[in-house]
Parts: C-alpha cells; sequence; structure tokens
C-alpha cells in the first residue's frame, strides 16, 4: 500500500469486520469472509503496517467517571506553517486528535483530560500557547456524546490513576 492507501474490496470487508469486534480471533475472519488464513494474517499485517488500520482499546468517556473532552478550535499566525503546528499539536499529551479544517477556524483538536477542569485551563493557558503559530483558541467541552469511543492519548494513559 502506498502512500494513498488504495484499499480493495477485501480490505474494506476486514476493515467492515474489525471494526464490529477488534477481538474477534482469526479463525472466525476466515470462516466470516471465506478467505484463507495466510491471506487474513497478510491483508492484517499490511493494513497495520501501512498505518490504516490500528487495533485498540477503545474507551466510552462518558461511561468513565474522570474523564473530560473537549474540542478546541485554533486559528493560526501563518498558513504556512499549518502543516507543522498541526503535528506539534497532535503531540500534546493530552490531545486524542488534530485535524485541519475549513471555515472560521484552520485547526480542531480533540482533547481529553483526567480529573479537574484545571487540565483544561493548563492546556489553553500554558500548554498551546507555548506552541509557536498559535494566533487564538476557543474551548468547548463536551457535555455528552453518542457513538464516541475513543483511544485514549498516551499522555493520559501514563498518568491516569
Amino acid at each position: 500500500m502506498g502512500l494513498n492507501n488504495k484499499l480493495d474490496d477485501l480490505d474494506k470487508r476486514i476493515i467492515r469486520v474489525l471494526s464490529e469486534d477488534g477481538r474477534i480471533p482469526v479463525k472466525n475472519l476466515v470462516d466470516r469472509l471465506d478467505i484463507s488464513n495466510p491471506t487474513i494474517n497478510s491483508r492484517m499485517k499490511n493494513l497495520i503496517n501501512s498505518g490504516v488500520l490500528k487495533i485498540a482499546g477503545l474507551v466510552d468517556i462518558f461511561r468513565t467517571k474522570g474523564l473530560i473532552l473537549a474540542l478546541v478550535a485554533i486559528r493560526v499566525k501563518d498558513d504556512s506553517k499549518m502543516d507543522e503546528t498541526l503535528t506539534r499539536i497532535s503531540e500534546l499529551d493530552d490531545v486524542h486528535s488534530a485535524m485541519a479544517v475549513t471555515g472560521r477556524y484552520d485547526i480542531f483538536a480533540e482533547v481529553v483530560f483526567a480529573g479537574e477542569m484545571e487540565a483544561l485551563y493548563n492546556f489553553m493557558s500554558q500548554k498551546l500557547p507555548a506552541l509557536e503559530n498559535i494566533g487564538s483558541s476557543e474551548s468547548f467541552v463536551v457535555m455528552k456524546s453518542k457513538k464516541k469511543w475513543l483511544l485514549l492519548p498516551p499522555g493520559l494513559i501514563n498518568r491516569w490513576d
């Protein structure tokens, strides 16, 4: 698979089944998709190695006490440094994902915090402004969500008590 990661029908079928149950045994995938074991293993390995697929434990943070989810909308100072800024934001400990977007903001970051609102305050008042190229930002605390499963950011997992 190249940089564009063109998926064929079999790749999509494998991903569809794994999206329903990421713990499904390969034997069950073989039976369900009527594909050989070596083919399933090879395809899964290629999908994972190419960065298209990650099999992980996702958390419903609204069923987990002590976690806060917020969306942070960000305007950059210099559009020519957008990709660098997007990368630097995505590398912050509390960031689940960072996305370049259209509209009045340039970047949305999905951030997850353990504990109190103080963590969001620290992110907004210290961590984010410390990055170069941040013009302004606005945060939105998510009060409730449906069908929102998250892979917790590594920085949060390491600090979560």
